[in-house]
Order: structure tokens, then C-alpha cells, then sequence
């Protein structure tokens, strides 16, 4: 069994915090944040990518996609970013390494979709 990363947070806060991120990459295509917190934002937004595609029907996406993100996080999931990964299995983001942040010294990362 992995290790889960917990960020200092509680079960709920921690689920609430990667489903903000995930909100953020869907509706950006990409964010820079934290190279650990992209790491454990990556299965999380590769999941729901899979889900949404495997589903066939729109409806059933959709409704699976809305378990985890808000209505128009949701629907673009659905119509515009899993339509683009039909023939593709799996590896829909990429994490890139960038400088460390200067206040803290934290290793920087910017996560998008492939």
C-alpha cells in the first residue's frame, strides 16, 4: 500500500485540497504549485480523466465526474478533456520541475495534460 501524502490536514480538508487542485488544472490545463503536492495531484486527475472516458455515455461521465468536481469543472472533463484522450492509455499529465520558490525554498512544479 502507498504512502499517502497528508499536507498537514485532516481526511476532509486534504480531500477538499486536491479537489481544488484538480478544479484548477481542469479549468487552467495547467498550474504551477509544489512538486509534492502535483505528485499526488497526478493520480487524482489521471483518474478522473479514465473515468470520464471509460464511461462512453456523456450522462454517465458526467455524473461520475460530478462525485468529485463542481458542474463546470465536470463538463468541460467530459466534452473537451477526455474526448482527447480516447486512444491514449493512461499518462494524460506531465509534471515539469522548475526553480525553487524564494521564500521558502520549495521545489516548484508545473503540472498540465499532455
Amino acid at each position: 500500500m502507498a504512502k499517502t501524502r497528508k499536507f498537514g490536514r485532516e481526511r476532509n480538508q486534504r480531500r477538499a485540497f486536491l479537489r481544488s487542485l484538480a478544479v484548477g488544472l481542469i479549468t487552467s490545463g495547467k498550474i504551477k504549485t509544489t512538486l509534492a503536492r502535483a505528485k499526488a495531484l497526478r493520480p487524482v486527475a489521471e483518474r478522473l480523466v479514465t473515468h470520464a472516458k471509460k464511461s462512453g455515455n456523456l450522462v454517465l461521465g458526467y455524473r461520475g465526474a460530478r462525485k468529485f468536481l463542481p458542474k463546470e469543472a465536470a463538463a468541460k472533463l467530459v466534452k473537451e478533456i477526455a474526448p482527447k484522450y480516447e486512444a491514449r492509455n493512461g499518462g494524460y499529465t506531465r509534471i515539469i520541475k522548475l526553480n525553487r520558490r524564494g521564500g521558502d525554498a520549495s521545489q516548484m512544479a508545473l503540472i498540465e495534460f499532455v
